[in-house]
């Protein structure tokens, strides 16, 4: 009997150790250079290079699981993950819900349309813009442009299609990411200037984890310190917004 209770003991002691070295991120991969699926349908991006190398600071493992993007809190409170690295805003709405890391990306958005068709913001009342449902650029249209008619999508990519297809006037962003549109869709143009209002996008870009888990949110951001203070960051930075 005692032999089977310390092995009970060493099989407890031992799957403890085993979870607290995996870190389940979730995220939404259709938002490159920050996730995407590439050609071999691996999740590649940013915020995964970024992911590793924290986990590379913690000695733990990294699994990355590809969801839609509005579902990425609620599967975070019930556990289904570890933390949520997609591109997410750090908002006084979300912090309701969730903790978050020290920021780790500065991010703003803005407008694009078809080149030479609209002048700046104001010329897209009573316009179609489309944005990914559940995102602060849909709540930052409902609340500073009820003029604007938000048009949600399940993804960026069916919505910068509708665009391209004239099913939409204009699609709404992060910079950074639509900055690689552009890239793409030389026919398309960024419509006024970025936008940066801190209630909504000034304040970056950050790793959600559950409000309780405390010694993981102490792990991440100081796994993020370092991974900047060493020029991984940099390295990491330069490879996806500076090519």
């Amino acid at each position: 009997m005692k032999k089977l209770v310390i092995a009970a003991v060493l099989a407890t002691v031992s799957l403890s150790a085993s979870a607290a070295d995996t870190i389940r991120f979730a995220m939404e991969a259709s938002y490159p250079p920050f996730e995407f699926v590439d050609a071999s349908n691996q999740i590649q991006g940013f915020d995964v290079d970024l992911a590793n190398a924290m986990c590379k600071e913690m000695q733990a493992t990294c699994t990355f699981t590809n969801q839609a993007f509005d579902s990425l809190i609620p599967s975070l409170k019930f556990r289904r993950f570890d933390a949520v690295i997609s591109g997410m805003d750090i908002t006084p709405e979300r912090e309701k819900q969730v903790s978050f890391t020290n920021a780790y990306y500065d991010n703003s958005a803005i407008f694009i349309a078809h080149t030479g068709q609209f002048a700046d913001v104001s010329a897209l009342k009573g316009k179609r813009v489309g944005m990914q449902n559940g995102t602060t650029h849909q709540k930052f249209l409902m609340d500073k442009h009820p003029e604007i008619t938000a048009v949600p999508y399940d993804s960026y990519q069916n919505a910068v299609l509708d665009l391209k297809n004239g099913r939409l006037d204009a699609v709404f962003g992060d910079t950074a990411v639509v900055n690689e549109w552009l890239k793409q869709n030389k026919n398309l143009a960024s419509v006024g200037d970025k936008i940066t209002d801190p209630t909504y996008f000034g304040t970056g870009l950050g790793v959600a984890v559950r409000q309780n888990n405390t010694e993981l949110l102490t792990k991440l951001n100081d796994a993020l310190a370092k991974v900047k203070a060493d020029g991984t960051y940099k390295t990491l930075y330069s490879k996806w917004f500076q090519q």
